[in-house]
């Protein structure tokens, strides 16, 4: 993790530099590439090209995986904001089964398609602290046993508007209070403590802090202390990125900023809720601006990309954790390269 960091700051710190084209990289980028992110020569050539580069970085246990990936694109750094925003084109890929972006502030009618399926639902029937096949607080656990009759002909929307109504309340908690309203997960037998595992997720931080204070303490601190230029929106997901579907509640803090001679951006996609996999999850994306050719817009897209995944400890966890570790990199790769061709042909 701490790789994923030095690497981040220090490209974001270098932007008072010209930026390397890509047909060359300054020895200071090639030497952080080489040292903190372990690339070969061949793959920094590779990037250099326009080629995307992902691989997965040293974790310190068995419950991490930690991706990184690059790529540099011949396209303008606000288009590539104007292309993870849409949502619209998001429904559209497979992995989505739904999306929706939430109010200011939030409503319940943002939730209105925010449902669990028919597994999830029968597999509440038996769900209780420290045996649940969903990720939920104990209170959560408590009051969906107490007010739902899960026998009864209308317990799927019972636990619906249930499950919406919390979802809501929740959030606009965390909008008020903070990380400290992101709660505990009970569902397992060794409780998740929700702002302690994100704050562990930081604490290998060591260049981001010097060279992006404000908006590093705002990671942790928010909503205090809020930078003058960050913006900061919320969505819900349902995806089928593993065996079953997955509700997620997401925040996206944007830093606006600039840095040296160019514009960047920094993005950062904050996990607030997963039902299945993932107990915390921090996806960082830098636009480094390459400044070398006037005639044509250029940037280096980098994303570092850090989950505590449960399931991936033990010998069985060890062979899901093989897989997931490999299908993170791949997917992540081929999400550069397509993000490439997309902003480069609509240029």
């Amino acid at each position: 993790m701490r790789k994923i960091w030095l690497i981040a700051a220090f490209l974001l710190f270098v932007c008072g530099i010209p930026a390397p084209s890509a047909s060359q990289v300054s020895p200071e980028l090639q030497t952080y590439f080489k040292e903190y992110i372990g690339l070969s020569d061949d793959e920094i050539a590779t990037i250099r090209s326009g080629q995307a580069i992902a691989k997965t970085l040293h974790s310190r246990t068995p419950a991490e995986i930690f991706v990184f990936g690059a790529v540099h694109i011949n396209a303008t750094a606000d288009s590539y904001l104007k292309f993870a925003r849409d949502f619209d084109r998001l429904r559209k890929l497979p992995g989505y089964l739904a999306i929706q972006e939430f109010s200011n502030p939030p409503q319940l009618s943002d939730l209105k398609d925010f449902r669990f399926d028919r597994e999830d639902f029968e597999g509440l029937k038996d769900c209780k602290p420290g045996d649940c096949k969903i990720q939920m607080p104990a209170s959560s656990i408590e009051e969906l046993r107490q007010s739902v009759d899960l026998s009864a002909a209308d317990a799927e929307e019972q636990v619906d508007q249930l499950l919406q109504k919390t979802v809501l309340e929740r959030l606009m908690a965390y909008q008020r209070a903070g990380n400290q309203a992101l709660g505990v997960y009970n569902d397992k037998k060794n409780p998740t403590e929700v702002p302690e595992q994100f704050k562990y997720m930081l604490s290998y931080s060591k260049a981001l802090p010097k060279y992006l204070p404000d908006f590093y303490n705002y990671l942790l601190t928010y909503p205090d202390g809020k930078p003058a230029n960050t913006t900061d929106t919320f969505y819900w997901a349902k995806v089928k990125f593993g065996l079953k579907p997955t509700l997620r509640v997401v925040q996206i803090l944007t830093l606006h900023g600039s840095v040296g001679g160019g514009p960047v951006y920094v993005v950062a996609e904050k996990q607030l809720y997963s039902s299945h996999y993932f107990q915390t999850a921090l996806d960082l994306t830098f636009c480094v601006p390459d400044t070398t050719d006037a005639k044509q817009p250029g940037f280096y897209l980098i994303m570092a990309m850090g989950s505590e995944q449960a399931g991936l400890t033990g010998f069985r966890g060890s062979i899901v954790r093989h897989v997931a570790v490999g299908r993170s990199a791949s997917s992540l790769q081929k999400s550069l390269t397509v993000i490439k061709s997309t902003l480069e042909n609509n240029q």
